[in-house]
This record gives structure tokens, sequence and C-alpha cells, in this order.
């Protein structure tokens, strides 16, 4: 395998192409032949099509293949951007290729990370469907970066929708686990409810005043539900588009340790309190309840995910591999499939109205949600709204007077959970932005948690 890769990198060296990893790209193009794609590689002599004796003859070691050298590449037009490497940027509009092996780059992410796993469920949740055709749906995952589309309604599943296999389906199936993004951030607050319900954490006004780690830094003592909010007075620390403003480095690649060390020491919260939406606070949150849970985090995670999710497949978070939990390794990202995505917003859903200890904290944080005070364009449309709290999004256009949960993430990653009328839409994607990009999010969400669709 080391002796392919090798073979593999001086491929990419040869052909002049920067890609977001390298490594990502030469597994890509195993798991292509791998999976039988052949269509899409093709095996080349790189001895033969180089000039002999040339500088470039000896660096791909032709001295030593005087029966040639035998490397793997693909066929395909794959760009990759200089200006962020690990993701498509925003404005760009890739072509098919580029979009399929981001989608491959984006699974193969997780690597060099650890996770606190959590297994399927001995009894998991299998939904009732009464499915209808909905052509409008077909289009836009033919047209757009949508890889997954479901709507539920009435504790059934009426639109069931997969990227065809001529799209992104040599990548992504059923049972990808695809990655949440920031919709991440709210099932840390899902988990932080549990924390509280379970008597690890006081409540939502508890102040984070027992956790050595953050000493000495803007989050020490400050509220939780102001964390959760995204009201934690962190404007001069952390900038979503840039990283910690001291260093630049990003916070989902550092422990909390780390960064309390460097980048937050000696910090004062400013005196506003108004919305700042980051992931540096998430991930705060999130190893709070690490340290709360005095052991018993994966515990938390099973009972969540296992006994009331009921998942089918396993999900995890990720985490700084190699760093105990007293250092703080955990991040926001979860990885679920994309039914196992249902089955975790259904079980949000009949919390709230099953009137369960979760289900009176998914109330109070929605009760002290907080305006956004920003105007559209501020964020990407299709997680445009105007009030947060408690790591949801609130009070999207249209649906301002509806009690409507929402989870957003990069690349148009969206659940959206009617409580009162019980209604969920997931949608996964792997690219969103305002030109080709740009799904319908109001045929796609807006308009069925609207008006249903059974």
């Amino acid at each position: 395998m080391k002796k392919l890769l090798g073979i593999l990198v001086l491929s990419l060296l040869l052909s002049g192409s920067a890609y977001a990893d390298e490594n990502a790209l030469l597994y890509f193009n195993q798991y292509l032949k791998n999976n039988g794609y052949n269509e899409y590689i093709e095996e080349v002599d790189i001895c033969k099509e180089l000039k002999k004796n040339s500088k470039e003859w000896f660096s791909a070691k032709c001295e030593n293949y005087p029966k040639g050298r035998k490397i793997l590449r693909n066929k395909l037009d794959i760009k990759i951007y200089t200006e962020r490497k690990s993701e498509i940027p925003y404005q760009k509009n890739p072509n098919r290729d580029t979009l399929l092996f981001f989608v491959y780059y984006y699974l193969e992410d997780t690597k060099g990370f650890g996770r606190y796993l959590i297994e399927p469920s001995k009894e998991p949740l299998e939904f009732n469907s009464n499915l209808r055709e909905d052509k409008f749906v077909k289009k836009q995952l033919q047209k757009k970066a949508i890889l997954s589309y479901l709507y539920f309604e009435d504790d059934q599943i009426i639109v069931d929708e997969i990227t065809p296999e001529d799209r992104f389906g040599l990548v992504f199936k059923n049972d990808t686990k695809w990655n949440s993004m920031s919709m991440g951030k709210s099932l840390v607050s899902y988990v932080t409810g549990h924390a509280i319900c379970e008597g690890y954490i006081d409540g939502v006004n508890s102040r984070l005043n027992d956790w050595p780690l953050i000493e000495n830094t803007l989050y020490h003592d400050q509220k939780l539900i102001d964390l959760l909010n995204m009201a934690a007075g962190d404007q001069k620390v952390i900038d979503d588009n840039v990283g910690l403003i001291k260093t630049k480095r990003w916070y989902n690649s550092h422990p909390i340790s780390s960064i309390a060390h460097i980048e937050l020491k000696n910090t004062k919260k400013i005196k506003s309190t108004r919305y700042h939406y980051n992931g540096l606070v998430t991930n705060i949150i999130m190893n709070y309840v690490i340290h709360k849970s005095n052991g018993n985090f994966q515990n938390l995670l099973n009972k969540i995910f296992q006994e009331k999710a009921k998942i089918k497949n396993s999900v995890f978070f990720l985490k700084q591999k190699g760093i105990e939990d007293k250092y703080g390794p955990g991040r926001y990202s979860l990885r679920a499939s994309r039914y196992d995505y249902l089955r975790i917003a259904k079980a949000i859903m009949d919390d709230y109205q099953n009137q369960t200890c979760v289900g009176k904290y998914l109330k109070e944080i929605h009760e002290k949600r907080i305006k956004k005070n920003i105007k559209k364009g501020d964020e990407p449309d299709f997680n445009f709204s105007y009030s947060y709290g408690g790591q949801f999004h609130f009070d999207y256009p249209g649906l301002k007077n509806r009690i409507i949960f929402g989870l957003g993430g990069y690349a148009g990653q969206a659940i959206l959970i009617d409580m009162e009328n019980s209604r969920i839409v997931v949608l996964n994607s792997a690219h969103y932005n305002n030109s080709k990009y740009k799904y319908n999010y109001k045929k796609l969400l807006h308009d069925p948690i609207k008006k249903g669709m059974n």
C-alpha cells in the first residue's frame, strides 16, 4: 500500500495539481478502483510519458524500473481552490467532478481525529413511509449539490430522495456518515439539556465558575445561557471567518487547554451581550459538559442516541486525537447517516411535545432566545432567521409566529423541526452559495414546514 501511495503522490506532483489533501485524492482514486468505477480511472506507465534522463524521469526513479512504472490516475476534471483548500469556498461554482471529490474529501476529513463513538441501538427506530414522488425535489437533486432530502409528517416519511448514482451516488449512500457542519452546535445543546436533566449541571443559568481549565479567560463565571445564545461577549477573540483573532489558529484543531493558555489568557468579555455566532463557544459548552459529567459522558451519549433516538448506524462526535478529556478535546462536529439525522430530529421533537425534562429545557431556550440583529445577506439564505437561542435558529421569514427549531450548517446542511405540527425536513448538501448552487430553500425547507405535504 505504501508503494502504491508513493506512486500516486508522484503522479500528483507531475500533474502540477494542488489538492485539499494529497492523501485524500490518492485514496479517492483507490476508492474508485476498489468499488468498480473503472470508467473514472486509468493505469498509465509514467516512465513512458516522461523524456528519458530528464529531471522528471529521474524524480520518478524510472532508472530503477526498466519495465516501466504504473500509476493510478483518475480521468475527472477536479479543481481545488487555493484560498480554502479544506472546503469549497462559498462563492465558487464547482463542476460535478470537483463536487464529487469534495463529497469524498469531507468524509475523509475525520482522519487524524479521535471519536466519541455511539454504537447503534439494539432496537433501532424503523420509520413508517407513505412516499410520494416530488418532481421538484428530484430536479433540485440533479442540479444542485444536495445529497439527501427527507420530509417527515404525521409520524411517517412522505418524501425520501437521495442523490442519484450519476451525480454523487458513487460516494454518498444511505449509511454514509455525513458531516453535520454547524448543525452539530444544536446537537451539543441537546446533549447539554440531557446533562442538566441528569443532574450534572444545575440549569441554563448556572455559572461556569467550577472549571479550572477556563479560569482567567472571558468565559469563566459566565452564565451558561449566554454561551448557549452566542452572547458571550467574545467578539475580540474569535471570528468565524479567520479563526482565533490573536493567532489565526482554527479552534476545531486545538483542545480548549491550548486555546485557554494562548488566545484566551487574561481576556475579558466585552460589555455588549449581542449575538456573535462562532464555533469556539460551542466547543467550550461541549467540553464543559464533558467536565461536569465526571467520567460519564459516554453513558450520557448512549442514553441520548441509543436509547432515545434509537439510531440504526453508529454516530460520533470528533475530538482531538490523543488528548485526555480533562484538557477539552471535544468538538461539535457530529457524523451521522441521513436517516439517523431524522431519528435524532424526531427525538428532539418528541421531547418537546411530551413535556419531558429535556422538553422543558427546549422550551426554556426557546423562551430565552435573543434577536440576532442582522440583516438578510449576513447569513446564507437557507439559514437566515431573526432569533437565536440555545444553539438553535428561530423565527424564520414567513414562519415567525411558529415554533420551529432550526439546525443549519456550512454547505447547506439544514434540519427544520415544527414542534406544533410534527413536521421535519432533513437536507444534506455538499455545497451552497447565492448563485449556481443556491437551492430553493423556500420550496424545500420553509413551504413544507408551513403548509405540509401530506
